[in-house]
């Protein structure tokens, strides 16, 4: 299995600025520091990658956490992993033999611009996005009016039942909510290398994003499966990076 990585760094010039009318040298000093100290805050700060997932049988979860890693592992990336709100009432889910939630925190729409680049992940629906993360899209419709997410990079990951429940479909209809939103849809393409290609075994994922079967539910992520979480999360986070160090 081969992998593709990325790795750029970033120098961000430091500009001084000089009053067009001669100035004592201590405001001159005091201008030149002001200008080194703002110039190294920005280039400390963090890309914070939010990895945004409803999962109901611990599937999605599974990608999320192996994303997350990988994120983690850009230098200068700070990767956090959120829940949106479950839709069904607790009768429900027990009758459908979902487990507990995890402790991952819950997020709110309002959280999301805060974020430098978001990963969402969701199971399918029919070929589409479950209807608890569709609810949690339909809420934001407050940032939809103000563009709130406008030129973020966002990329998807996903579940499915079977080979032929929407490994393509479910990330391709999740598209039009960041078309409207503004923002920049990062796929992995085949940047994951040899692995996109395998034909042996059973493999989730697809150039939108990482994916896993869960089939009747017993099924879990394969080690080639998180390979490819894995690297997504790396690839997107290289990307976001070097979106925001261009921003500033």
């Amino acid at each position: 299995m081969q992998y593709i990585s990325r790795s750029t760094s970033v120098n961000l010039p430091i500009h001084l600025s000089t009053p067009p009318i001669p100035a004592p040298s201590f405001l001159l000093y005091a201008d030149t520091q002001k200008h080194l100290h703002t110039n190294t805050h920005s280039s400390m700060a963090a890309t914070k990658v939010y990895i945004v997932y409803y999962s109901m049988y611990g599937h999605v979860e599974t990608l999320a956490e192996e994303i997350k890693k990988g994120a983690a592992s850009v230098e200068g990336v700070e990767a956090t992993l959120w829940q949106v709100p479950e839709t069904l009432p607790e009768e429900v889910l027990g009758k459908m033999g979902a487990p507990p939630k995890s402790d991952v925190p819950i997020i709110t729409p309002s959280e999301l611009p805060e974020a430098d680049g978001l990963l969402l992940g969701f199971p399918t629906r029919f070929g589409l996005m479950a209807a608890q993360f569709k609810a949690f899209m339909d809420a934001t419709g407050s940032l939809w009016r103000t563009q709130a997410l406008a030129g973020k990079p966002a990329g998807i990951f996903y579940s499915t039942g079977s080979q032929g429940g929407g490994q393509e479909t479910t990330p391709l209809t999740s598209i039009t909510q960041l078309v409207h939103h503004g923002m920049i849809f990062v796929p992995i393409g085949y940047t994951f290398g040899s692995g996109m290609f395998e034909m042996e075994n059973v493999k989730g994922g697809s150039p939108y994003g990482a994916g896993t079967y869960a089939g009747d539910g017993s099924r879990k992520p394969t080690e080639l499966e998180l390979a490819q979480a894995f690297h997504q999360g790396k690839y997107f986070a290289g990307i976001a990076k070097r979106l925001k160090a261009s921003s500033q």
